[in-house]
This record gives C-alpha cells, structure tokens and sequence, in this order.
C-alpha cells in the first residue's frame, strides 16, 4: 500500500484537519511542507497537483491528488466512526462542513492568518473589523448548538467536530474572544480530549508516531 502525502503549510488549520484525522485514525502518511508565504503553492509544479493553488493537498497513490480539505476529510473517513453510516447523520456531518467553508473559515481563519501569520494586522485593520461580525455570527451559531449537544452531529465525535475545531480553537489568534462562548470552550476541551489528539503545530510527535507504521 502507498504511503498516503500530504502536501501542508503546518500553520494551516485546513491542513491541521487531515493530520488530526489521519493520527486519531492511526493511519501513517509523509507530510511535505509547502510554504505558502513564500509562493510554493504557485509553482508549475505544485499547480500540476492541484489547478487552485492551495494546501492541503493528499496524494493518495502516485499521481492521484484530492484538494480540498473537507473532501479530503470525506474521503478519508468512509467507513469508519468518525462518519456515521446513517443517511441523515452523514447529511448533517455535510451541513456543517460545508457552513464551516462558507459561513466560518473565510471570517475566523482569514483574521488569523492576517494578524498571526503575516503579522500584518494593522495593514489590514480595516478588512479585519468587517470580519468581526459575522466571525461572531458563526460562533453563535455553534455556541447555541453546543448548549444543547456534546459533539455536532449524533452525540458523537466526527469529522464535523474535526472540521469547526481546527480554526475555532485558535480564534483568538484572529482576534476573536472565545471567553464569550462557555459552551464552545467546553466542546474545545472535549475535543481536545479525545484518543490520539495532536495540537496544531505538534510535527515532532506526528514523525514519531508516522514512523512507527
């Protein structure tokens, strides 16, 4: 069997959800670090990989890539716990990846990636406050279905859980007060809790285990 690549910018919280996922389900793969803040996702190269320019990319054998991490998180969990089997479980695991694509991650990652990757926040202060509310729009969203559920789909932990967690729980470097949502707090630590968890830049370890399979 082909070691699964995973072609990753280690600060991305769209390529944290395939690590995660891949390490909680035990599954050895080579992560390849692509520097997107120096232009290696505009390569000849890497656009023959993936047209849209963006990471995570997983080569699954040679020459076969999925973009796309959401997909990329489908794909991997068909067939197993983290995406239920029931028809109407697996739409809703669906409802909210694709609201954490459109209504979440271009307000909560972007402000991150703007005032702690790029360290640029006052350079973009403007387009940063007009994210603010509907950043806090989604997180509402959430904290009002947390109130009421231990995961967000089934009472179990999912991909759907894996998907909002990746840039929820690093909102603040975004700028965004989680202190205002006990219920999300209380989910991170939940999710936190579970089997195999890595932190979001933990590569060392992730070697270690890789190199074990």
């Amino acid at each position: 069997m082909e070691t699964l690549k995973l072609y990753d910018f280690l600060p991305s919280g769209n390529g944290y959800k395939i690590r995660l996922l891949l390490t909680q389900m035990g599954m050895p793969f080579e992560r390849i670090e692509i520097n997107i803040l120096k232009g290696e996702t505009r390569t000849p190269e890497f656009l023959s990989k993936n047209p849209n320019g963006k990471i995570p990319v997983l080569e699954i054998e040679p020459g076969k890539y999925l973009a796309e991490s959401n997909a990329i998180l489908v794909y991997l969990s068909e067939g197993t716990e983290f995406l239920p089997y029931d028809r109407f479980l697996r739409a809703q695991v669906l409802q909210w990846l694709f609201f954490e694509q459109y209504s979440h991650e271009p307000y909560i990652a972007t402000s991150r990636f703007w005032i702690s990757i790029l360290g640029k926040a006052e350079e973009y202060r403007v387009a940063i406050e007009q994210k603010r509310e509907p950043g806090y729009a989604a997180l509402k969203v959430m904290e009002n279905h947390l109130s009421k559920h231990t995961f967000f789909v089934g009472e179990r932990y999912t991909i759907a859980d894996i998907a909002l967690f990746a840039y929820t729980h690093v909102a603040d470097e975004g700028g965004f007060d989680l202190t205002k949502f006990p219920a999300i707090q209380a989910w991170i630590e939940r999710v936190k809790a579970q089997p195999s968890y890595i932190s979001i830049t933990q590569e060392k370890f992730m070697n270690y285990c890789y190199n074990l399979g």
